[in-house]
């Protein structure tokens, strides 16, 4: 069965407003966006009501503070900056929380963007120096782009492809668990593509790898970028061709067959995997 819902859909996970990648020059007196990270975790303004990305004509916190800063684009023609502060500096009236956390206290548009100044960070941090004679790396202006200063090897942020997807039999959808997930959690099976291979093959393989099912009529859903730390998730859904459940215990630690009344505990709404499986449950009538 294909499901009624399934028609690609470039709008599912894409911004309300316009965001335009630029890195552009950084510059006091602009109403601005301010992305601010320490370590992994993104520090957030507290407001009377909750918290939120701080936004400001200056800089937010001393220069002293910082150890990094990019500006990253402009959404709704407002500058976005990514900042990295020095270890252990916390301004007073922040509140430090990982990327997953922030997504309770941000609309959806600004966490997109806060994972997309995760990874520009993370992607300089990492390459500071040439993978290929060690010297060191620089920025190349108006581009996000890291040269060599020595044999001018060129470095641009790493985006790890990965698959995703629903595999459907009927009034059933195939989920697994794995052993890092909360108690009682099953999710749609993923994995990363492998050098030289289409995503179609590489939902094909992951699937049979995982659970040793066998599927057809792949069709591609949606994709999200996923700043954990660097993935692209494409989702696909598939039908059921053949093969009994046999559980690849280096990945999973369980799989099985789901129906609508009988739906185990599942992702959160920020994930293409639980967008995937509200897909079919919509298709069956049957909401959680």
């Amino acid at each position: 069965m294909t499901p009624k819902s399934s028609p690609a859909n470039d709008s599912l996970f894409a911004l309300s407003k316009s965001f335009v990648p630029s890195p552009c020059e950084i510059r006091q007196g602009i109403h601005s966006y301010w992305f601010l990270f320490s370590g992994l975790d993104l520090l957030l303004k507290q407001t009377e009501a909750s918290f939120a990305i701080p936004e400001s004509m200056t800089l937010p916190v001393s220069p002293d503070d910082i150890s990094d800063k990019r500006c990253i684009g402009t959404y709704d023609d407002m500058p976005c900056i990514a900042l990295s502060l020095k270890q252990n500096r916390i301004p007073h009236g922040y509140h430090s929380c990982s990327l997953r956390e922030a997504h309770g206290y941000l609309e959806s548009d600004l966490w997109v963007i806060a994972g997309r100044a995760n990874q520009i960070l993370r992607w300089k941090r990492d390459n500071r120096f040439c993978g290929r004679c060690g010297n060191s790396m620089s920025e190349v202006e108006n581009e996000f782009v890291l040269q060599c200063t020595d044999c001018s090897y060129q470095v641009h942020p790493r985006i790890s492809p990965a698959v995703i997807m629903s595999v459907i039999k009927g009034n059933e959808i195939l989920l697994g668990r794995s052993p890092h997930f909360p108690e009682g959690m099953y999710s749609t099976l993923a994995g990363f593509v492998e050098a030289g291979e289409t995503l179609e093959e590489a939902v094909r393989r992951e699937v049979r790898e995982e659970t040793g099912i066998e599927i057809t009529h792949i069709r591609y859903i949606a994709s999200q970028p996923w700043p954990f730390p660097d993935s692209l998730m494409v989702g696909f859904t598939a039908e059921y061709a053949g093969g009994e459940i046999a559980v690849d215990t280096r990945e999973l630690e369980d799989a099985q067959w789901f129906c609508p009344p009988n739906m185990p505990r599942l992702p959160t709404r920020i994930s293409i995997s639980r967008k995937l499986i509200e897909l079919f449950l919509e298709d069956h009538e049957t909401l959680t």
